[in-house]
C-alpha cells in the first residue's frame, strides 16, 4: 500500500511538472503563463478538480515509447468562476509542444461529453503546435472528434475558446464553432497554413503575427471577438465575460442585483441628439447610461465598429445590446456589421439572453465592393437572426431608420416585443432630401423647390407619429426615462413563450 502510494505522488509531481522546469522557464521568458498556472486564476481558489492525469500517449512509432509525460500536454478537469460550475481544458505548450494525439483529443472529448451531460459551459485553452505528427491520421481523427462534439455543443452550453498561444491547421477549427474566442497580442496566432507554406505557395513573405496575430483577427477577419494584452488580462476578462452567461440553453442568465436605482432618470439622454441630423454622436454614450453602473462587456469592439454588441444588465438582468454607432460609417450596415451582429443575436437567443436593440441607422452600406461581396446575403444573415429570435425583444429608435434597415433592425414586423422611439426618431424609406428627389423629380434642379419638398417630406416622416399611429411603436418616450421603461418592459417579458414551427433546422443564408 505504501509504495503505490509513493508511486502516486512521484506521478502526480511528474504530472504537474508537464515538460520540466527548462521548458516552463522559456514558457515563462515568453511571457506566457502555464497551462495549470492559467487554471490557477481562471478559476476560483481551490475549486479546480482535474481528471486523466495520468493519461499517457500510446504511440510507439518513431521513438515516441519513451517519450511520454503524464497527461499527454493537456490538463483537463472542472472548476468554479464565481461559484458556478465551469469545465475546462488547458494545453500545455511545454509538453510535446502542446500538440494534440489520440489520448489528448479523448481527454477532452471527455469532459466535452461531461458538460454536454449536466448543462455546464465550457472553455478551452489553446496552446499548442497542432496535431502530433508522429500519430497521423490518429490525430487528425482526434481533432474530428473534438470538432463534433463542439458541433453538437452550440447552442446548448456557451463554449469560449483562450488562443493562448499558437493555434494552426485543423486546430483552427474548433474555436472557429465556439461562441467566443480571445487572443492575447503578441503571443497568440491563428492561420489555417503557417507563413512558411505560404511563402511557398503564393510568394508572400510574412510574420506569423502578420498572418494571423490579435491584431489581424480582431480588427480584419473578425474571427477572435478581443484581445488582450497578457494571459493575465484575458483571465479576468473571461471571468468577467462569463458572469453574464447561463450556464446552458436549460437555464436564465445569473441575475446580479446592482445599487444603480431602476428608475434612474438621464438628463444626458435628453440632449443627446444632435440639432445636425447629419451629425454623430457616440451610441456608447446612450449604452452606458441605460445600463446598470455604466458597465458592459463588448464583443468584437475592434471590429465592424458601426455597430456594437455588448452584454450588460439592466435592473441586474443580463441583456444581449445591439446598436448602430453614428461615430462610425453613419451607423451604416455594412458585410461586417450584419455577420457581427447576426451572430451576436442568435448567440443570445440560444441561451435565453434578452437582446435590446438601439436604432440609428441610415440604411444599408452602398457600393460595388459591397454587392460583389455580397451585402445581401449577409444583410439578410442579421434579418434571420432577429426574426426568428423568441427571446424577449425590445427596440428603441434615437434617431434615423431608413429604408430596408428600419426592418432589419428589431422592428415591430420581426416580432419585436417592446417598440420606442424617443420623439427625434426619424422612420422612412430614405432620408427627406433624397426621397423629395425621387418624389418631387421636376424640383430636383430648382434649390428653393428642392427644400420646399424636402421640407415636406421630412414633416410628413421625419418623426416617429406615423408609425405610431399605425402601431408600429408602442410609445414615443422621453429619452431620459428610456432606462426605466426598458427595465419594466423586461420585467413584463420574463415569462414570454414564443416557439418557432417544428423542423429539423432552418437554413439561414449562410
Amino acid at each position: 500500500m505504501q509504495s503505490n502510494l509513493d508511486e502516486l505522488e512521484q506521478r502526480r509531481a511528474r504530472a504537474r511538472k508537464g515538460g520540466g522546469d527548462a521548458r516552463i522557464a522559456k514558457q515563462h521568458e515568453k511571457h506566457k503563463l502555464t497551462a495549470r498556472e492559467r487554471l490557477a486564476l481562471l478559476l476560483d481558489e481551490d475549486s479546480f478538480e482535474e481528471w486523466d492525469m495520468f493519461v499517457e500517449h500510446r504511440c510507439t512509432d518513431f521513438g515516441m515509447e519513451t517519450n511520454k509525460v503524464p497527461g499527454d500536454g493537456v490538463v483537463t478537469g472542472y472548476g468554479m468562476i464565481e461559484g458556478r460550475p465551469v469545465f475546462v481544458y488547458s494545453q500545455d505548450f511545454t509538453v510535446l509542444g502542446g500538440s494534440l494525439s489520440e489520448t489528448h483529443a479523448a481527454k477532452i472529448c471527455k469532459i466535452m461529453d461531461q458538460a454536454m451531460k449536466v448543462g455546464v459551459p465550457v472553455i478551452g485553452l489553446n496552446d499548442s503546435g497542432g496535431a502530433r505528427i508522429q500519430e497521423g491520421v490518429a490525430s487528425l481523427g482526434g481533432y474530428a472528434e473534438v470538432f463534433q462534439r463542439n458541433v453538437l455543443a452550440s447552442g446548448v452550453v456557451p463554449q469560449i475558446s483562450l488562443v493562448m498561444g499558437p493555434c494552426a491547421g485543423g486546430a483552427v477549427y474548433s474555436p472557429a464553432i465556439t461562441d467566443f474566442i480571445f487572443m492575447v497580442e503578441g503571443s497568440s496566432y491563428m492561420f489555417v497554413t503557417g507563413p512558411d507554406v505560404v511563402k511557398t505557395v503564393t510568394h508572400e513573405d510574412l510574420t506569423a503575427e502578420e498572418l494571423g496575430g490579435a491584431s489581424q483577427h480582431t480588427k480584419t477577419s473578425g474571427v477572435a471577438h478581443g484581445s488582450f494584452a497578457n494571459d493575465l488580462e484575458m483571465l479576468l476578462g473571461t471571468r468577467a465575460l462569463f458572469s453574464y452567461l447561463p450556464l446552458s440553453n436549460r437555464e436564465a442568465p445569473p441575475e446580479l442585483p446592482s445599487l444603480d436605482p431602476v428608475d434612474r432618470p438621464s438628463a444626458a439622454l435628453d440632449g443627446i441628439i444632435p440639432a445636425n441630423p447629419n451629425t454623430p454622436y457616440d451610441m456608447k454614450h446612450v449604452v452606458a447610461e441605460i445600463v446598470d453602473d455604466g458597465e458592459y462587456f463588448e464583443i468584437h469592439q475592434a471590429f465592424a465598429a458601426n455597430i456594437i454588441c455588448c452584454l450588460a444588465r439592466i435592473d441586474g438582468q443580463s441583456v444581449g445590446i445591439v446598436a448602430n454607432q453614428p461615430m462610425v460609417l453613419a451607423g451604416c450596415l455594412d458585410i461586417n456589421a450584419s455577420r457581427k451582429a447576426a451572430r451576436f443575436v442568435r448567440f443570445c437567443d440560444a441561451f435565453n439572453i434578452p437582446i435590446v436593440t438601439l436604432v440609428d441607422v441610415p440604411g444599408f452600406m452602398p457600393g460595388m465592393s459591397q454587392e460583389q461581396g455580397g451585402i445581401i446575403n449577409h444583410g439578410a444573415k442579421l434579418l434571420f437572426a432577429y426574426a426568428e429570435a423568441t427571446v424577449p425583444k425590445i427596440t428603441l429608435i434615437t434617431r434615423k431608420a431608413y429604408g430596408g434597415a428600419y426592418d432589419v433592425m428589431a422592428s415591430k414586423h420581426l416580432r419585436g416585443d417592446v417598440n420606442y422611439a424617443w420623439p427625434t426618431a426619424e422612420i422612412a424609406v430614405m432620408g427627406p432630401e433624397g426621397a423629395a428627389r425621387i418624389i418631387f423629380r421636376q424640383a430636383a434642379d430648382d434649390p428653393e423647390k428642392l427644400a420646399e419638398a424636402t421640407a415636406e417630406y421630412r414633416e410628413k416622416f421625419a418623426n416617429p407619429f406615423v408609425a405610431a399611429s399605425r402601431g408600429y411603436l408602442d410609445d414615443i418616450i422621453m429619452p431620459r426615462n428610456s432606462r426605466r421603461r426598458i427595465a419594466k418592459a423586461l420585467t413584463m417579458l420574463q415569462s414570454k413563450d414564443l416557439q418557432n414551427p417544428p423542423r429539423k433546422h432552418d437554413n439561414l443564408p449562410l
